[in-house]
């Protein structure tokens, strides 16, 4: 096994020329048909400036797309996306709530700021779209893999791309056993990248090695027999001649970053727009939505009222919190403007990001405004947080996080549940009242 200052020990020039040859051969015969994927670099030398500008683009968005997510899941956000801001000057134009709104469900929401800043940024400066590493990376949001990937396949620069993908292939190739996570181990790992692009064919060649990764040298069930560099693959040898040994051995697991747990609670928060019950039997009515600060998690993005708890709360404890979020940010006092039409615990659930775990509670208020809607905005303080008041429907085709979509959801089912409820009740009372007077 091996430490990181062994690392050192590079691919010899007959396992470069060898592994190169294998990987593009094997890739132009059984690379995935993806919408962010072009011709092969033999076919593009005649590409026009405005060509490699929207290739570039294309392969920036779908990079950022796939960090952290399936590529399954990206295809169609990746259309979408592509069909609503074609080009980079597209992009700039549009508002970052737009950019969100479109990302909804892909999570890991500060990508799509960077996107929309680092798009602005680049149609602001006038130059055309960055062509070099070293020029990508002044981009917002574009780190040492995005710039190399962009680089490499867009504009044929000789640079290599190391992603998860990657260091699994090279730290089998070579079976490296030390920490991936550490900053010696991954610098080593850029090495032997850059050991084996191909000078020629930079895009096509750092595309197959992540190919590779992604669909034969796989975490836990690789093809080996169907591996076009197997025979260079030093974990597989060893695996042949130590029991003891695995190729999933490599790379060495590293034990996560224990998650933190929150608890928060979600008021949902729907204001009748009537002054009083006779007014209409069914009143239109909005829902409040607050955005989330600018920067941290979830950063501008929209979402119910809510509350972080320092530990788990009763329903009691939880409501005189969320009383005093509402009555301070919104003027919204049952005591005095306000009363209440209906208030009801609809439950909970766990929401999971990368490093915290939410347990999030549910409830469901709302309220009937004694001066009526207009009064209460005229009335209100425009302090430090920003929301807004939504109709249902428009509430409905927002661009939401899961989360909150999960929120909703559990809403509107309660509601339908109490009105299936509260309807089969009144048809009784309706057949009794038959009954008695026949």
């Amino acid at each position: 096994m091996k430490n990181p200052e062994d690392i050192e020990d590079l691919f010899n020039d007959k396992e470069v020329k060898t592994i190169r040859t294998s990987l593009l051969q094997w890739y132009d015969r059984n690379q995935r048909e993806l919408p962010w994927r072009y011709e092969n670099e033999s076919e593009c030398e005649s590409e026009s400036d405005f060509d490699k500008e929207r290739r570039a683009y294309g392969v920036w968005v779908s990079e950022v797309m796939l960090q952290q997510t399936r590529v399954q899941t990206v295809i169609e956000y990746y259309n979408r996306w592509m069909k609503k801001w074609p080009t980079i000057h597209h992009l700039s134009e549009a508002s970052l709530e737009e950019v969100n709104e479109m990302w909804a469900g892909l999570g890991y929401y500060r990508r799509a700021r960077f996107l929309s800043e680092g798009a602005k940024m680049i149609v602001a400066e006038g130059g055309g779209f960055p062509g070099t590493v070293s020029a990508l990376r002044k981009v917002p949001g574009i780190g040492n893999y995005t710039a190399g990937a962009i680089a490499s396949i867009a504009f044929k620069e000789v640079v290599p791309v190391v992603d998860g993908n990657v260091i699994r292939v090279l730290s089998r190739q070579k079976a490296i056993s030390a920490n991936p996570k550490d900053s010696l181990t991954v610098k080593k790992f850029w090495a032997l990248a850059a050991q084996l692009v191909d000078p020629c064919r930079p895009g096509d060649f750092n595309q197959s090695l992540m190919e590779l990764g992604a669909v034969i040298c796989t975490p836990l069930n690789p093809d080996c027999t169907s591996c076009p560099v197997s025979a260079q693959c030093r974990a597989l040898s060893m695996s042949k001649h130590d029991n003891s040994v695995l190729v999933t051995d490599f790379p060495t697991k590293v034990v996560k970053t224990k998650q933190r747990h929150d608890i928060s609670s979600a008021c949902v928060v729907e204001i009748l727009e009537t002054k009083d019950e006779s007014e209409e039997k069914q009143p239109n009515s909005v829902f409040l939505l607050v955005k989330r600060p600018d920067e941290g998690l979830l950063a501008g993005l929209w979402e119910f009222p809510s509350i972080i708890l320092k530990e788990e709360a009763n329903l009691t404890t939880r409501r005189k919190a969320t009383d005093s979020f509402l009555k301070k940010s919104f003027n919204l006092d049952p005591k005095k403007n306000c009363s209440i039409v209906l208030r009801e615990d609809v439950g909970e659930f766990v929401h999971v990001f990368s490093h915290i775990r939410l347990k999030i509670h549910v409830e469901l208020l709302i309220l009937r405004l004694k001066g009526g809607t207009n009064d209460w905005f005229e009335k209100q303080d425009k302090g430090t947080i920003t929301w807004k008041c939504v109709e249902s429907n428009a509430l409905s085709s927002m661009g939401l996080t899961s989360g909150v979509r999960k929120v909703y959801t559990m809403v509107q089912k309660f509601k339908q549940k109490e009105l299936t409820t509260s309807s089969i009740s009144t048809r009784k009372r309706t057949s009794s009242k038959k009954q008695r007077c026949s």
